[in-house]
C-alpha cells in the first residue's frame, strides 16, 4: 500500500544528523527524499568511520555506520550547489518539491539564491524548514551549532550523571546525539504540520527549528520542577527526582533497574523483598514520604537488592507486577525475544555490500504502513535519473554537467 506520504517529494539539503534524521522519518513514511550532496565527499558522516559497511568479501566499501543510521529509504544527488549551474538546479528541483530541509548558518543559502525569499517566490507552496544551533534571530543566531555544546548550554548536561562528589560525579553527555535528534524529531513534527495547513490554505512556509530550543523543551518535567521551585535541579545519577525508589541497583551478578511508580507497587516490593514493614513505615508509605527520605531509603534498599542474582529479581518483580528491567548492551538488546518479534532489525539490499542491516522505522500505521526501508544511497547513485525524470535532461546536458565538475555520480 502506498506510504502516508507517498504524494510528498522532499528536497534535502541538510546533513549529519539533525536535518538527516527528519527527512529520514518522511522517507519512512514514503515520501520521495532527494539528497543533494557535495560531489567527493558527499555527506560529512559518510567519512565519520569505522565502522565501515563490509563487502562480501569482508572488504571495507567506504560507508561508515554513521551515515547508514540516518538516509535510508533517500536517493543521492551529488551537486555542486556553490556552482552557478548547481544553484540553478536547485532552484529548477525545489519547483517541483513539497518540502525543503536545510541545515546551513542562518544566512548561508542567501548568496545561491537558496533561502526561503528565494524559493517561497518561485514555489509559494513550498515548505522550507531550516535548523540551526541557534535559530533564525537573537544574539547566538550567527554561532555554529553542535549537539555536544547544546546539551551543555541547554541543561541536559547539569542533569546527567553522578552527583557531584560521588565516585565518577560530574557533568556527563548522553551516549547519542539527543539534541540533534530531537530536533529532527520536532522538525518531522513541524514538516507534517505545515503540509496539513497548506492543504487548508494553499500557502507553504518557514520553519525556523534550533536545536537550543529543542534541547531545552525536552527537559519537561524537570523544567517545571525549576520553575514552580525555583530550584535548580542538579544530578541524581540513575535515580529519578521526583520518584522513589526509581533507578538502578546493583545485584548478586549485576544491576537491574527498579521502578516502582505507586505506592502499591511499593507495598509489592516489599513484601517480596521480605521487609514488609518498610511499606508501614510514615517515612516511606507514600511516593511523597520517599522522595523526601530518600536518603535513608535507598541505603536500606540497596543490600536487598544485592541479595539475589538480576534474572531471579526480575522474574519475581515481574510476577508481582512491579516495575523492574535489564540493562542491556546492543547485542543482548537486538536478540531480545521482543525486539526480534517486533522485526526491529531488518536489511536491504546494498550495491556495493550485497546486503546492509538497518534499524526499521519504530512508526506502526494500519492503514499506510511504513514501507520496507531502501538502503541509505551510494554518492550520486540516483543523480541522472533524479535530473532526466524531474528537469528532463539529456545525455549529453548531463556529460556536459558532469565534465563542469557540477554533477557526479558514484564512484
Amino acid at each position: 500500500m502506498p506510504g502516508a506520504l507517498s504524494h510528498i517529494r522532499v528536497l534535502d539539503l541538510s546533513r549529519v544528523l539533525a536535518g538527516p534524521w527528519c527527512t529520514q522519518n518522511l522517507a519512512d513514511l514514503g515520501a520521495e527524499v532527494i539528497k543533494v550532496e557535495k560531489p567527493g565527499g558527499g555527506d560529512d558522516t559518510r567519512a565519520w568511520g569505522p565502522p565501515w559497511l563490509k563487502d562480501g568479501e569482508g572488504r571495507d566499501t567506504g560507508e561508515s555506520a554513521y551515515y547508514l543510521s540516518c538516509n535510508r529509504g533517500k536517493q543521492s544527488l551529488a551537486l555542486d550547489i556553490a556552482h552557478p549551474e548547481g544553484s540553478r538546479i536547485v532552484r529548477e528541483l525545489a519547483r517541483h518539491c513539497d518540502v525543503l530541509v536545510e541545515n546551513f548558518k542562518v544566512g548561508g543559502l542567501a548568496k545561491y539564491g537558496l533561502d526561503w525569499d528565494s524559493l517561497h517566490a518561485i514555489n509559494p507552496r513550498l515548505v522550507y524548514c531550516s535548523i540551526t544551533g541557534f535559530g533564525q534571530d537573537g544574539p547566538y543566531a550567527e554561532r555554529p551549532g553542535y549537539d555536544f555544546i547544546v546539551q551543555g548550554m541547554g541543561g541536559l548536561m547539569s542533569l546527567t550523571g553522578e552527583p557531584d562528589g560521588a565516585p565518577g560525579g560530574g557533568p556527563q553527555k548522553t551516549g547519542v546525539a539527543v539534541a540533534d535528534l530531537f530536533t529532527g524529531m520536532y522538525a518531522t513534527v513541524a514538516v507534517l504540520a505545515a503540509l496539513t495547513f497548506r492543504e487548508r490554505s494553499g500557502a507553504g512556509q518557514h520553519i525556523d527549528l534550533a536545536l537550543l530550543d529543542a534541547q531545552v523543551a525536552m527537559l519537561a518535567n524537570q523544567n517545571l520542577n525549576f520553575l514552580v521551585s525555583g530550584e535548580a535541579p542538579r544530578r541524581l545519577g540513575n535515580a529519578h527526582p521526583n520518584i522513589v525508589p526509581y533507578q538502578t541497583f546493583a545485584t548478586a551478578d549485576g544491576h537491574l533497574i527498579l521502578a516502582v511508580g505507586n505506592d502499591a507497587q511499593f507495598r509489592r516490593f516489599c513484601e517480596l523483598a521480605g521487609q514488609a514493614a518498610l511499606a508501614d513505615d510514615p517515612r516511606y508509605a507514600s511516593n511523597r514520604g520517599r522522595v523526601e527520605n530518600r536518603a535513608t531509603l535507598v541505603p536500606l534498599l540497596e543490600p536487598l537488592l544485592r541479595g539475589r542474582r538480576s534474572g531471579e529479581w526480575i522474574d519475581a518483580l515481574e510476577a508481582a507486577g512491579v516495575p523492574c528491567g535489564p540493562i542491556n548492551r546492543l547485542d543482548a538488546v537486538f536478540d531480545d525475544p521482543q525486539v526480534r518479534h517486533r522485526g526491529l532489525r531488518v536489511e536491504a539490499p546494498h550495491p556495493s555490500a550485497g546486503r546492509v542491516p538497518l534499524v526499521a522505522s519504530p512508526l506502526r500505521l494500519s492503514a499506510s504502513p511504513v514501507a520496507s526501508p531502501a538502503a541509505p544511497p551510494l554518492l550520486g547513485q540516483h543523480g541522472n535519473e533524479i535530473l532526466k525524470r524531474l528537469l528532463g535532461l539529456g545525455e549529453e546536458e548531463l556529460a556536459r554537467l558532469a565534465a563542469q565538475g557540477v554533477i557526479a555520480g558514484p564512484a
